[in-house]
């Protein structure tokens, strides 16, 4: 009998890093994201295969029983893609035992709707669906391999934009909103053409002063005037004392400084600071900027986000 699973990726809007202590985020799922399909193999072991959207196979394994009963002695996450599956695997199986005797004698396809190289989350997805299969808190097994604030996790199985708060205990808070601004015509995100890690973007966040609470309660605030506001140039000018202020906390130059100071609309840079995708205010004729620049990935944010 084959099973399948499936997530949401994300893009995270606002607070990103300070999301990490306690600040309040808003995020979105896209309408593409991975699946996760298992059925039977007939053999001993596992077969594993990851696919490209087109079907193509990106990576290819195998692994035997034993792989899984043997406890790991890595303390760090692992650099290898097979090293990082068995670690994920193995952390699953730790938080549910009777995970393992479902892990052999299966063969697991998971097929990714976006490029892996848009950051939209390829891992995150991957152990959500995972967490579905073995029947575990997505959100512990994420902590217990990847780390992070869990966002990610949230929109993985979210059906729409929501605000996104770590509580003092770590725990998160996921609260539904309803934005469907009425200039969502006038949003679109542009690919940078190249992936960011955001892990070693937090890394970096972390080596910075940690912003206080009254800066955390300032970019909360933006959280919520973006997810409430009434028209473009409230949204926009939310947009940009966001940006400003973050890169004050980073040590780092806004995207739109660096890179685009004379586009006429406004420019954020979302997750890690660096790369994957920017969402920009403008009208589809402004959009020939970014592509004579070189960004050919262009999606409006009614055909893009959940």
């Amino acid at each position: 009998m084959k099973q399948s699973f499936y997530s949401h990726g994300k893009l995270l809007l606002s607070g990103e890093y300070a999301v990490l202590d306690g600040a309040a985020a808003l995020a979105v799922p896209t309408r593409l994201g991975q699946w996760l399909h298992v059925e039977a193999s007939g053999t001993d072991g596992m077969e594993w295969e990851s696919q490209n959207p087109d079907g193509s196979a990106w990576f290819k394994t195998r692994f035997q029983e034993d792989d899984f009963t043997h406890a790991t002695t890595l303390t760090t996450f692992p650099p290898g893609i097979r090293e990082r599956l068995l670690y994920i695997l193995r952390a699953a199986v730790n938080l549910n035992p009777e995970f393992a005797k479902r892990l052999i004698g299966t063969r697991v396809v998971t097929q990714l709707e976006f490029p892996r190289e848009w950051g939209l989350g390829s891992s995150s997805t991957l152990i959500s669906n995972l967490a579905l299969w073995a029947e575990t808190d997505p959100y512990d097994l994420l902590s217990a391999t990847l780390g992070g604030s869990g966002y990610d996790i949230a929109a993985a199985q979210s059906n729409g934009p929501f605000l996104y708060t770590l509580g003092g205990d770590k725990s998160p808070w996921v609260q539904p909103v309803s934005f469907d601004p009425v200039f969502a015509g006038e949003l679109f995100f542009v690919y940078l053409n190249q992936k960011q890690d955001s892990r070693e973007g937090i890394a970096r966040y972390r080596e910075r002063p940690a912003p206080s609470a009254e800066v955390l309660k300032t970019i909360s605030g933006f959280s919520l005037q973006l997810a409430n506001a009434p028209d473009l140039n409230t949204f926009r000018h939310a947009l940009v004392a966001h940006e400003t202020l973050l890169g004050e906390i980073l040590g780092m130059e806004p995207i739109k400084k660096r890179l685009f100071p004379d586009y006429p609309g406004s420019v954020k840079s979302l997750g890690a600071w660096g790369g994957d995708f920017i969402l920009a205010t403008g009208s589809a004729e402004d959009q020939h900027y970014f592509r004579e620049k070189g960004y050919s990935v262009i999606r409006p944010y009614p055909e893009f986000i959940l």
